[in-house]
């Protein structure tokens, strides 16, 4: 019986022989995806579109939800085997109906890369009150895998790859008030808090859902140059976290530590097709390889480090794995049955 990941037991690196200087096309090489059907969130520019670049040149199909249909075409015009479908992870009636339709076409799941995610935005809600990155970057995650959880089992083979972050440093999970109802926000705690979720998310899925072949995973992919996640960040927050100096000059360090858009997607691509986690679930993976457990919590802060690396127990305790599907479940109101 293979084993589970729970309090990170299996984070081990493989030695897989890639790097964080190794790209999306060199992960890839000698893949085969023909006949192989992914949706890949988040793929209307940066990391995701060039998953999405690198997936359909290895022969898959690739369905692509979109919160911007007019901007999806654009940025996704010109590459194969690609379907645009409209989708707002934020908005649970377009999840839904985004999944019915992919249901509907009773077509297999082979590869959901859940890429799409929100940061350093101010103090925002959905619709149902919950808080903009928790609603964004997990709990339209959980969703989305729930409603699609047909097709994933069908497939004889399936991965669930959620693009997580080194963000998951910043905080662990509150449980008393996940949407800052009660405490004073601060949007690198609810973004830490949305990574932390998307990890416990991944280990407890793996636990349930690997007797039905399908294995989930969570990872970071770097700090990565060029991409929009920063596109609502305020200058001053990036002075006070020392990513810039007074002048609003990214400091020569910081620069060095970034990674281009291919290799920022080298990770993703990697754990999504890598036959080195066939029998391997549940892990925290960064730099195209399982991610070393880091040996104690340090105090969490909401400075983040750019040169950090590896997971911290918490994002992958059994308890708060299970605690969370749950309140989850409650949350969204949806009963997510693994069977």
């Amino acid at each position: 019986m293979e084993k589970n990941n729970d309090q990170g037991a299996l984070q081990h690196p493989l030695g897989s022989g890639f790097s964080a200087t190794s790209t999306a096309t060199e992960v890839i090489k000698g893949i085969d995806l023909k006949g192989k059907i992914a949706i890949v969130t988040g793929g209307n520019a940066g990391i995701g579109l060039e998953t999405i670049k690198v997936l359909a040149a290895a022969g898959a199909t690739v369905i692509v939800p979109a919160r911007d249909m007019e901007k999806a075409n654009k940025n996704l015009k010109g590459i194969p085997n690609v379907e645009i479908e409209p989708m707002d992870l934020a908005k649970p009636d377009t999840i839904d109906a985004f999944a019915e339709k992919f249901l509907t076409s009773g077509r297999p799941l082979h590869l959901l890369i859940n890429n799409a995610g929100i940061m350093w935005v101010p103090l925002q809600r959905d619709s149902r009150g919950f808080e903009s990155q928790l609603s964004t970057n997990y709990l339209g995650q959980f969703q989305l895998v729930a409603r699609l959880w047909p097709a994933l089992k069908v497939a004889n083979g399936a991965r669930v790859v959620n693009v997580s972050s080194l963000g998951h440093h910043m905080a662990p999970f509150d449980f008393e008030d996940p949407n800052f109802e009660h405490r004073e926000y601060q949007t690198l705690l609810g973004y830490g808090q949305s990574k932390t979720a998307s990890n416990l998310f991944a280990l407890e899925l793996d636990n349930r859902a690997k007797a039905h072949r399908v294995r989930a995973y969570s990872l970071h992919p770097g700090s990565i140059a060029g991409t929009e996640l920063a596109r609502d960040a305020d200058m001053e927050l990036f002075k006070q976290m020392g990513f810039f100096d007074e002048h609003g000059n990214m400091r020569p360090e910081i620069l060095a530590g970034l990674k281009t858009i291919p290799q920022g997607a080298a990770t993703s691509v990697w754990v999504a097709t890598s036959p080195l986690l066939n029998h391997i679930g549940g892990v925290y993976c960064e730099d195209g390889d399982i991610a070393e457990l880091l040996p104690e919590d340090p105090t969490v802060q909401t400075k983040a480090k750019l040169h950090q690396s590896g997971v911290l127990a918490y994002s992958l305790d059994e308890s708060s794995a299970k605690r969370l599907w749950k309140l989850t479940e409650d949350m969204t109101g949806i009963e997510f049955n693994v069977n």
